[in-house]
C-alpha cells in the first residue's frame, strides 16, 4: 500500500515538491551560514520524495537550546510559509475521503517544515 501511495504522491506533485526542496537546499548551501538550513531542506526534500512508510522522530543527539534557536530562526525566515502551504494542501485533500492519506502526509510535512531541527526521518 505504501508503494502505491508513494507512486501516486510522486505523480501528483510529490516530485515537483521534492525538486523545489532540493533546489532550495543547494541555494542555501552556497554560504557557510546557510549550510544547517540547507541540510534541513534536504531532509524535507527526501521526505517529500517518498513520504509513505517514513516517520518523523525526535533526534536524541540534536536537542537543546541550539536546536531551539535554529527552529526559531527557521520559523522567522520562511518555515512558517512552507508549513502553511502544506497545511492548506492537507486541508484541501482532507475534504474528500480518498485524499485523506495524502492529507496526512502533508500534515506530517507541515510539522517538520515548521520545526525541522531536532528531528530525524526514519
Amino acid at each position: 500500500m505504501s508503494l502505491l501511495g508513494n507512486l501516486i504522491w510522486l505523480i501528483f506533485g510529490g516530485l515537483v515538491t521534492a525538486i523545489e526542496y532540493f533546489v532550495a537546499s543547494l541555494i542555501l548551501m552556497v554560504t557557510i551560514v546557510g549550510i544547517p538550513f540547507g541540510i534541513q531542506t534536504l531532509k524535507l526534500g527526501l521526505l517529500a520524495l517518498w513520504p509513505f512508510s517514513q516517520k518523523v522522530v525526535p533526534s536524541p543527539s540534536q536537542g537543546g537550546c541550539l536546536s531551539t534557536f535554529m527552529n526559531i530562526l527557521w520559523i522567522l525566515v520562511g518555515g512558517i510559509w512552507i508549513a502553511a502551504t502544506h497545511l492548506v494542501f492537507g486541508l484541501l485533500l482532507a475534504i474528500t475521503i480518498i485524499g485523506l492519506p495524502w492529507a496526512r502526509q502533508h500534515f506530517k510535512l507541515a510539522g517538520l517544515a515548521l520545526t525541522p531541527f531536532g528531528y530525524d526521518v526514519v
